[in-house]
């Protein structure tokens, strides 16, 4: 009954505070664990919102996406303050606790991965790292199988009238997203006129949001690497500094960065 829920029962936090399980006596192992646990946690809540924001841009019903985007926003602040918590952690400290870690990395978070792909970063050769675990896999491959939040609202530009060519709506979902000049021209004319397609104007900023904390989050990330390992390969065999370096100049929806300049 209602009445014999707990706080730590409802929370489950037996089962939460007990998941800590350091393969070391390094002081520092709790710390670079529940960073990492408490980032998944809020991966988990950013996908939970990003999908049923996908389905309101679907159904054209903008008003309960802008509060999802917006909370995803916020989500993100968390993730990226968790960066300062991690480079507390000193280069000894790390290599203290770098001999246990095996070839597990961050690289490897499919809830990230699953992010990446509903924003329109999609890469189908990354599902083969996840193999492993069919079901992950499985997700994954579902969710390339079907339009990005941003394909969707390119979609939507199409349905109000807007000139959205049909090799750019058909393009293979699967596929990441290519710069379109079209797409381009038709934000270009929903800011240049705001007032006329405000919902569309308040649903590009909120996109552009995203962007702007999914690059600041790579940026801690980059940062803090640099910070701890130098130049040194990633756990997981990735190059580390020189691929996050990489990866910061990938864009999920390149044409809301453009048409600022062709403004």
């Amino acid at each position: 009954m209602a009445q014999d829920v707990t706080y730590g029962s409802y929370l489950d936090l037996d089962r939460i505070l007990a998941a800590q399980h350091p393969a070391s006596d390094a002081h520092d192992e709790m710390l670079f664990i529940i960073v990492h646990q408490a980032s998944e946690l809020w991966l988990k809540l950013c996908i939970h919102e990003l999908l049923a924001a996908r389905e309101c841009i679907v159904a054209d019903n903008l008003r309960p996406a802008f509060k999802m985007l917006a909370r995803v926003a916020r989500a993100q602040g968390q993730l990226i303050q968790s960066w300062d918590v991690l480079s507390t952690m000193t280069p000894h400290d790390y290599s203290t606790i770098r001999p246990h870690l095996g070839g597990s990395s961050g690289f490897q978070s499919a809830q990230y991965r699953m992010m990446e792909f509903l924003l329109g970063g999609r890469k189908p050769k990354m599902v083969e790292m996840h193999e492993a675990t069919p079901e992950v896999a499985r997700e994954l491959r579902a969710e390339l199988d079907r339009k990005s939040i941003y394909a969707e609202a390119v979609a939507l530009l199409a349905r109000r009238g807007f000139t959205i060519p049909a090799e750019v709506l058909d393009r293979p979902v699967g596929a990441a997203w290519e710069h379109s000049p079209a797409v381009e021209a038709a934000w270009a004319e929903i800011y240049r006129d705001p007032q006329k397609h405000w919902d569309l104007y308040e649903l590009a900023e909120k996109l552009v949001d995203l962007e702007y904390h999914f690059q600041r989050w790579r940026f801690g990330h980059l940062k803090t690497v640099e910070r701890i390992i130098g130049f040194k390969t990633g756990t997981g065999g990735t190059p580390g500094v020189p691929y996050l370096e990489g990866v910061l100049k990938a864009a999920f929806f390149p044409e809301l960065l453009s048409v600022r300049t062709a403004l």
